[in-house]
């Protein structure tokens, strides 16, 4: 059976075997893997772009989308009952650019219920499994994006992120997420949970396709109004002699597990004889960052999640009047963490409570976002563990929401920051991967991707496969 490694050899096995054939492959791998990967899949629409490709840098090449990205005719549910049945009738943006590279859309990936979740068993449709070992989690939101990587079912595949959701699963299935820097991918088509942190990400086998991808979907979009005007290239080759890397002290805290950070070590080691010199770096203010992003994402998510409510779309309940009509649609058609998070939220953005939780958690993110900036006058990137720890059970941390939310205590500040970070892989613990995160200047995906794919030239982490493939 072919399980899909790289575009490059995706691209070698379109021009023998042909498109329609790659395809094919990828559905026989999903059902023979039943992870649980993929909530929809697109199966006589992507043989039939397929048959068509005839163009492009991804001509024929198959990709996985997140469910929370609008594709025109094709469901589109962020894994919730309330959006059962919704096709939107339009595509984002990074589905129109995927398009005129001659991309063939697979299906729509699992994931956690509007993304919120760190281990991808909060969805309506089932958790996924992790590859590497079926009973942990494969990480949140973006689990089947990452799940469908790691098991060999599709070389390319979208995610997003808005507090470590990209990162998170790309570290536990061993594969390479990027969350660009915040208004360097269109957010328009991605259903919103959080607007001011979340950002489309890029997802891959290898740096070079992670690049790839991103080159393709980045750029300015007149429809989204935080998109930035800049051109992006991260082709170009890095000469990493003479760089300066920051590690932060604060990444390195309370519930890590020695493995990983012995792996980090090594990984910043390794950029050593690469030429570049490290020194630790104080960021005083990360230690606020996770109560400051929790509060912000979930009083932004009580105010997106305030139009779901049956009438035009998605789950109705038939009852009485349109107000209980409305009650009952959203108790049913939510779970239980979402309905978490809109009360969280609502009730940080109450009267009285707003400027106490709110508002202090803004002026905390400019805290945040200083430290970065100041740290960024002396250093090219910083080096971090992405999670503090490999994958952990399914069922293991579902119940105790609050061990969930600490688990993001290392990717949340680059959100809060809007600065881009990429998670590639740098070790294993008992046979789980380990994430090392580079976090870059604004705008400075090229830096990070370059150093990354060093990183990986120098290393066969990304090579290991699950089950030994």
């Amino acid at each position: 059976m072919i399980t899909w490694q790289s575009v490059l050899e995706t691209k070698r096995f379109i021009e023998t075997d042909g498109a329609a054939e790659a395809v094919h492959r990828c559905f026989e791998r999903i059902k023979q893997n039943d992870f649980n990967s993929f909530i929809t899949l697109n199966i006589e629409d992507a043989l039939s772009m397929a048959e068509r490709a005839s163009g492009g840098r991804l001509c024929g090449v198959p990709i996985a989308i997140k469910d929370n990205i609008s594709t025109r005719g094709i469901q589109t549910t962020c894994a919730s009952k309330i959006l059962t049945g919704y096709i939107p009738p339009y595509n984002a943006t990074v589905i129109e650019r995927l398009k005129r590279e001659g991309a063939v859309i697979i299906g729509k990936t699992n994931m956690d219920e509007f993304a919120m979740g760190t281990s991808t068993e909060t969805s309506y449709y089932g958790a996924v499994e992790n590859p590497w070992d079926a009973g942990c989690v494969p990480g949140g939101s973006s689990g089947g994006s990452a799940t469908a990587l790691a098991g060999g079912e599709v070389p390319l595949a979208l995610g997003s992120d808005t507090g470590g959701s990209v990162r998170c699963p790309a570290s536990f299935c061993g594969v390479v997420g990027l969350k660009p820097t915040y208004g360097a991918v269109s957010r328009y088509g991605l259903i919103s949970y959080a607007n001011s942190l979340e950002q489309i990400g890029p997802m891959a086998t290898t740096v070079a396709d992670t690049a790839l991808l991103f080159n393709i979907v980045a750029g300015y979009d007149q429809r989204d109004s935080t998109s930035v005007n800049k051109q992006f290239d991260t082709t170009e080759p890095l000469d990493m002699k003479g760089m300066k890397i920051g590690v932060p002290e604060e990444y390195f805290g309370e519930g890590m597990s020695s493995v990983v950070e012995k792996a980090v070590w090594n990984a910043v080691h390794s950029f050593e004889d690469l030429g570049v010199e490290y020194k630790e770096v104080s960021m005083p203010h990360t230690k606020y960052s996770l109560a400051a992003y929790y509060i912000i994402a979930m009083s932004e998510a009580s105010s997106n999640l305030a139009r779901f409510d049956g009438l035009r779309y998605g789950y109705h309940a038939e009852e009485g009047d349109c107000h209980t009509s409305f009650s009952k649609t959203r108790a049913e058609g939510f779970g239980d963490e979402v309905k978490r998070r809109i009360l969280l939220g609502s009730y940080a953005l109450s009267a009285g409570y707003h400027d106490k939780y709110y508002l202090k958690s803004l002026k905390v993110r400019t805290l945040v976002k200083k430290d970065f900036e100041a740290a960024f006058k002396t250093y090219d990137m910083l080096l971090a563990p992405t999670m503090p720890y490999p994958a952990f059970k399914l069922g293991e941390k579902i119940k105790d929401p609050l061990s969930l939310y600490l688990a993001d205590v290392n990717t949340v500040p680059i959100n809060l920051a809007g600065v881009p970070a990429v998670s590639v892989p740098c070790g294993f613990e008992n046979k789980l991967p380990i994430g090392l995160q580079l976090i870059g200047n604004f705008f400075d995906e090229k830096t990070i991707l370059q150093a990354a794919h060093n990183f990986e030239n120098s290393t066969d982490f990304h090579n290991r496969r699950p089950g030994g493939e």
